[in-house]
């Protein structure tokens, strides 16, 4: 496929880095059905390290094979791939070069005793994204939790080294733990900070979950004060101008398994506030593969509409 006005006017975002990394968002932004459109919807299956695999899977048992997450992500025509060490190598080798994928490399598991800080362990390493011929490379970090500055150093010094190798990273940018309220998680003000920091640290895409209007931080509620972000759209916009003003690819959770049409009204509000897409795993891999698909068409044909986005 040549490559569109819109992928050019992004990738020029992203002119200094090395032409390897270009082309590597390249792949991303042109492929499957949203390909070019500058809108991206990806395939994350993390959530069995994250929430152990009967809660993840046992809903759909087909996904506790990873080949149904490749097929299913090939099928439906997805952006890209998202899955940590183990589910890639498991059948990297039968999908090759069908889908980009994403090496998730650090992870955090619900075992861990709930009276320790929020913090997540580094499963693999660039030289393994590099043997799977990943497209990029994940990250999950959590702003405001006991342990952030130190996953924010650990981090970094990952993006450094995939940067070197032409790899992009992609940040999940969650905010929790420290003196965070659960409201806080998802404040407006507090996801556009968490945005902000993953582009600090040097991420190329920028993961986050969709904001509330709820403002948590005491010093920052006069910077917000007469502005208007009742809508979803509105707030969508916020965090993407929290992206060095739109100049970094930023997409939204999913979240939990939910009602469809909450969902797609999610996704009509990315798409008018100028938001990159949704990477929605739960959603799609709970749900039986044919109502998957027609879930995804769906979303996929949201994203590819001539809904304007906000001013």
């Amino acid at each position: 496929m040549q490559i569109t006005n819109t992928v050019k006017n992004i990738l020029a975002n992203y002119s200094a880095f090395s032409p390897g990394l270009q082309a590597n968002l390249y792949k991303i932004l042109m492929h499957g059905r949203t390909g070019g459109t500058g809108s991206l919807v990806i395939l994350p299956v993390d959530q069995g390290f994250e929430h152990g695999p009967a809660r993840s899977f046992s809903i759909n048992q087909d996904a506790y094979d990873p080949t149904y997450h490749y097929k299913l992500a090939i099928e439906a025509g997805l952006s890209a791939y998202a899955a940590p060490l183990g589910m890639l190598e498991a059948c990297a080798d039968l999908f090759a070069g069908q889908v980009p994928t994403i090496l998730k490399m650090n992870s955090s598991n619900s075992l861990n005793p709930k009276s320790l800080p929020y913090d997540q362990a580094v499963t693999s390493s660039i030289r393994d994204a590099l043997h799977l011929g990943c497209s990029a490379v994940g990250f999950t970090i959590y702003p405001g939790s006991e342990l952030a500055h130190s996953m924010i150093e650990e981090v970094r010094e990952l993006v450094l080294e995939a940067k070197s190798y032409g790899i992009p990273s992609v940040i999940w940018s969650y905010p929790r733990g420290g003196d965070l309220t659960k409201e806080g998680e998802t404040a407006l003000d507090v996801c556009a900070y968490a945005a902000h920091v993953a582009c600090l640290i040097g991420a190329h895409i920028v993961k986050v979950k969709l904001p509330s209007s709820h403002i948590e931080q005491k010093d920052a509620k006069k910077a917000y004060e007469g502005k208007d972000f009742n809508s979803l759209a509105s707030r969508v916009g916020h965090v993407k101008q929290a992206c060095f003003n739109g100049k970094r690819l930023v997409v939204f959770s999913g979240g939990a398994s939910k009602d469809l049409e909450e969902l797609y009204k999610e996704v009509e509000a990315i798409k008018c506030g100028g938001g990159n897409g949704s990477i929605i795993g739960r959603n799609t891999f709970q749900r039986p593969k044919n109502d998957a698909l027609l879930m995804l068409d769906k979303i996929i044909a949201l994203y590819k509409s001539d809904v304007m986005a906000i001013a």
